[in-house]
């Protein structure tokens, strides 16, 4: 019998997507942007003492390996040639530290990661005196326990112009960012110490490691990362495009171990066999393409027009909206970051960065804290038996409130209950919950741009939720526009390297995303109640600030009760008296 013959398909590009929690690889068609084929594997997190989060870089980078092998088996099963594969692309989580030995190829220590996503600016920052955006307080979820010290010594030391480092950077000194888990690093383990004196240690972001591991490694690897990446340290200047001689004197960083910075969209190197790991599929395929994971989702939704943003739902949200060549400073909390660099010589575009903290963590709360619901895809289920919230407003302020209200003091609540309220309402409440925050960010950047968004275009887990898709669109009385391509963060990443000088396979012009279609929702409320609900949740927000008033508070102190809401009391007394009165058989 005749041998099957290999599909005929156009060139094909490949986008490692390395986050927290898995990495995986996705193989698109660059003519149409149709998904073929992909692999996921999960990957551990460590945790030491409590505020630190650590991650094993071989265990990452083995993962990669792992997923570009299972993946090229799936295309080989599908009569797919590899050899079509013309450029890979890397999507990162970003900020997550690693020092390796360059001689060899051993990493220094664990990479130092952040406990969680950041507010629109992390609220466990040290913001000097003078700053628009009020320092939080260190009750916040989003501290990394391990760094807090080193900031605060590091803002003892801040020169006379209170904005020098966000000036830089468009970022607050905080423990989130690269430079000062760096600085740590070198303060506290031997190992890193003495390679840096010896001449042996590197520095990167996850895509650093994983570039400098693909492409060689100890036996020439190239050591390099892109303007996204390098914008989120803390020692880049997002002006000139350059590691900053002062800001890597003040954090005492040896500039020597930083790797070069690269556009966005350029060969790097290529691909190399790792006969440690029998890996070698794709060997001599360039590695084209690099972008953090939020500047990948916002190519893979095609944001290239000033003005034009994208929100990603997840445990939080991420809201990224393109503010084209110009650098925008926010007077609302926000942060300003490289968007992205398209070529060596292609300029460079920027964004303004906002976060909703708490978006699918409320959902897990009401599974995991109240049982309301087994599986977060019930809510949608709830939701939807009931179809308003009934008045009833639910705050998820969990840790304090972030922007554009930086009240550390604030807690959750859940208020305008009635005694016809019912899980479902709270439910609808929830999803309400996630839509007006966004809108509260989307607020700020329209103030801090000056040009209101037209439509929202969104991705993420969460966006499979149509009733949290039709009230976002209603709350901010604009379209929500969903592609049918949820893998944007990966799409972007494949664009890029398709897209690089000496590929040459993507366009990167709409007509080449002729595989995604777009959902869209319509504002199905006129914009009176849309606003009549916004501000009923205004209302609701403050009247969630200022429980918490002691240190003790958050201790285990007894006096913690004089901070609890009303509500807490109102709703334990109505559970008691209800079970009293089913217990004792009264109707």
């Amino acid at each position: 019998m005749a041998a099957s013959k290999k599909a005929v398909l156009g060139p094909l590009v490949g986008a490692v997507d390395q986050g927290t929690s898995s990495t995986r690889f996705l193989v698109f068609n660059s003519k149409t942007a149709e998904l073929l084929s992909h692999h996921q594997v999960e990957i551990k997190q460590e945790f030491p003492r409590e505020g630190w989060v650590e991650q094993d870089p071989k265990e990452i980078l083995h993962s990669v390996y792992e997923c570009i092998e299972k993946t090229c088996e799936k295309l080989g099963q599908l009569n797919i040639d590899i050899s079509n594969i013309k450029a890979i692309g890397v999507s990162n989580q970003r900020e997550t530290t690693v020092v390796w030995d360059k001689l060899t190829g051993e990493p220094l220590y664990n990479a130092v990661a952040a406990p969680v996503s950041p507010g629109p600016s992390d609220p466990a920052a040290v913001v000097p005196s003078g700053s628009s955006v009020p320092a939080a307080g260190a009750s916040s979820v989003w501290l990394d326990l391990r760094t807090q010290s080193t900031v605060e010594s590091l803002s003892k030391r801040i020169p006379g112009n209170n904005n020098f480092v966000k000036s830089k950077t468009g970022l607050p000194l905080s423990t989130y960012f690269s430079a000062v888990k760096l600085r740590w690093l070198l303060d506290n383990v031997r190992k890193v110490q003495k390679a840096v004196e010896e001449d042996r240690a590197l520095f990167g972001t996850i895509d650093s490691w994983l570039i400098w591991s693909l492409t060689g490694g100890a036996s020439g690897g190239v050591h390099c990362t892109d303007v996204t990446n390098a914008s989120r340290t803390m020692l880049f200047n997002i002006h000139s495009l350059e590691w900053d001689k002062e800001l890597c004197e003040f954090f005492e960083i040896p500039m020597k171990i930083l790797p070069n910075v690269r556009s966005s969209s350029e060969i790097y190197g290529l691909m190399k066999i790792s006969h440690s790991l029998k890996a070698g599929a794709l060997e001599g395929v360039p590695i084209s393409g690099c972008l953090g994971d939020q500047s990948a989702a916002l190519v893979g939704q095609m944001c290239f027009q000033d003005g034009q943003a994208k929100n990603t739902y997840g445990t939080g949200c991420f809201l990224l909206c393109n503010t084209g060549r110009k650098c925008v400073f926010s007077e609302h909390g926000l942060l300003t970051t490289v968007a992205y660099k398209l070529g060596r010589d292609k300029p460079v575009y920027y964004a303004l960065e906002g976060s909703v903290a708490i978006a699918g963590a409320v959902i897990r709360w009401l599974r995991d804290n109240l049982g309301i619901i087994k599986t977060s895809e019930e809510i949608e289920k709830l939701a939807k038996e009931v179809g308003t919230s009934y008045g009833c407003y639910f705050v998820p302020a969990f840790s304090g409130l972030y922007a554009p209200y930086w009240e550390p003091s604030a807690r959750g609540i859940i208020c305008g209950l009635t005694q016809f309220t019912n899980k479902c309402h709270i439910a609808f409440a929830a999803l309400e919950a996630v839509c007006f925050q966004t809108r509260e960010i989307l607020d700020a950047m329209n103030r801090d741009c000056g040009i209101p968004l037209s439509h929202l275009q969104v991705d993420g887990g969460m966006t499979n939720n149509k009733i949290l898709m039709q009230l976002q669109a209603d709350i901010l009385y604009i379209p929500v526009v969903k592609p049918s391509m949820p893998e944007t963060t990966a799409l972007g990443a494949a664009m890029a390297a398709g897209a690089a000088e000496g590929v040459g396979v993507w366009s990167l012009e709409p007509e080449d995303l002729s595989a995604v279609t777009m959902e869209r929702f319509e504002p199905q409320i006129n914009a009176e109640e849309s606003e009549i609900r916004y501000s009923t949740w205004k209302k609701a927000v403050m009247k969630s600030m200022g429980w918490v008033t002691t240190q003790s508070s958050e201790s285990g102190d007894p006096s913690i009760f004089c901070s609890l809401p009303l509500g807490f009391f109102i709703v334990s007394s109505m559970v008691m008296l209800i079970g009293a009165r089913y217990l004792s058989g009264m109707p």
